[in-house]
């Protein structure tokens, strides 16, 4: 495979995972959906600055740049201008991807001007900091306290302190018996369990990683709830890769080997089937989805939710919030459109999840072409948690509207404002 082939299909695999369109990339970075198609397939080389553009908006980390492009970087020279030396090809490698760290750090979940320096998941779940072991209740409440940063979406926050985190509860771990040693485990657990939500937010493979690390300190712990948990982050990794049928099968034996009577297990069961209607109908099982919606939704009205265990909750507005994601990605927008109207996204119990629900509304409104009723989803969004409507999937969706064929007020100001376009 040659270098613009490889390169291609990287930005193929990143698109694809993130979930965007050739015309939402190609909106982003001043290209045409079939320019964009060309790249993709090795027809169409790019200069190193294009390529730069397009890694960092695509959150390309410069690890999986380094695998595709060095070996190539000649090439990419000479689509630029020309056959180059050797030590020019040397130091337009480094210029690309000191490029791609200084621009991806600004275009991580919650980055700005006046939020701290994000942190690298792939990179920080491989160098954890030195942990010294600490009481359990202590862990216990800092892991508490970083859930509610989750659910506040301080994700930046969230960030600086997840492998601190993860180090001390796996230092405690390591010094614990008996009992003891199972909640560690089930600290451990849940500390990934946010290391894998927080890296899905940022489109970052690292949530391969985060998953595998908690389902496997949740087996461990041997609580049922914590396996629930881990499993469904490992399946969220799965469908971003483009693997939804194995997401699905995953999540439905998982779901299977919970006990439903009991609220807390039934309540990860319940989230665990909503995740795999989702990933059904990203994969177009129609059948597959709707199933495990209406079987979701069956759950959710036998018992009552439990409050602030989980980061999804098993209530029937989430349920709907679900259905209008599943509809949409199963290409019927048209009949989420009665279910957004009932939904009441502001008793939602967490600004991340209001957040996510008028995330679901704007994908909606945008497949069926309102332009306008997008918009106002996405400034529910901004309201809501500022930070989530920095995620790479919303830029695209601001850039899209900004350069679709419908102009709306306020769109130019609202994209610089959330980084989707320079300000």
């Amino acid at each position: 495979m040659g270098a613009d082939a490889e390169i291609g299909a990287l930005l193929r695999g990143a698109r694809c995972s993130a979930r965007l369109t050739q015309a939402q990339v190609g909106a982003a970075c001043g290209y045409s959906p079939s320019a964009v198609s060309r790249i993709e397939s090795g027809q169409m080389g790019v200069d190193y600055p294009t390529l730069l553009k397009l890694a960092a908006f695509l959150r390309i980390t410069p690890d999986q740049l380094r695998a595709s492009a060095v070996p190539g970087m000649t090439n990419i020279a000479t689509v630029a201008g020309g056959c180059r030396s050797d030590e020019e090809d040397e130091v337009r490698r480094r210029e690309l991807l000191t490029g791609v760290v200084a621009a991806g750090a600004t275009a991580v979940v919650g980055a700005g001007p006046a939020t701290a320096a994000p942190v690298d998941l792939d990179v920080a779940l491989f160098r954890l900091p030195q942990g010294e072991p600490v009481p359990l209740p202590r862990l216990v409440g800092q892991i508490a306290t970083a859930r509610r940063d989750y659910c506040a979406t301080q994700y930046a926050r969230l960030g600086q302190v997840l492998p601190a985190l993860i180090a001390a509860a796996a230092a405690t771990r390591d010094v614990s018996k008996g009992r003891s040693r199972d909640e560690a485990n089930l600290a451990l657990a849940r500390s990934y369990v946010l290391a894998a939500e927080l890296a899905n937010k940022q489109h970052s493979d690292a949530a391969w990683v985060a998953a595998d690390r908690a389902l496997a300190a949740a087996r461990s712990s041997g609580i049922p709830v914590a396996v629930g948990e881990a499993s469904r982050q490992l399946a969220i990794a799965m469908r971003r890769s483009g693997r939804p049928t194995s997401a699905v099968s995953l999540l439905t034996k998982e779901a299977a080997d919970l006990d439903p009577s009991y609220d807390q297990t039934g309540a990860v069961r319940t989230t665990l089937l909503l995740t795999g209607a989702y990933s059904a109908a990203t994969g177009r099982d129609r059948t597959t989805a709707l199933a495990l919606m209406e079987e979701a939704g069956q759950e959710a009205d036998r018992r009552p939710a439990v409050p602030g265990l989980f980061t999804v909750e098993a209530t029937r507005a989430q349920v709907d919030a679900y259905r209008i994601s599943v509809l949409t990605a199963l290409g019927t927008p048209d009949e989420g459109v009665d279910v957004a109207a009932r939904l009441d996204v502001d008793h939602m119990p967490t600004a991340e999840r209001r957040a996510r629900a008028w995330t679901d509304i704007a994908r909606m409104w945008n497949a069926l072409g309102d332009a306008p009723q997008t918009f106002a989803a996405l400034q529910r969004v901004e309201q809501e948690a500022p930070q989530e409507v920095r995620r790479p999937a919303l830029r695209a969706l601001t850039t899209g509207l900004l350069y679709g064929p419908t102009r709306v007020a306020g769109v130019r100001e609202f994209a610089a404002r959330t980084g989707a376009v320079a300000s």
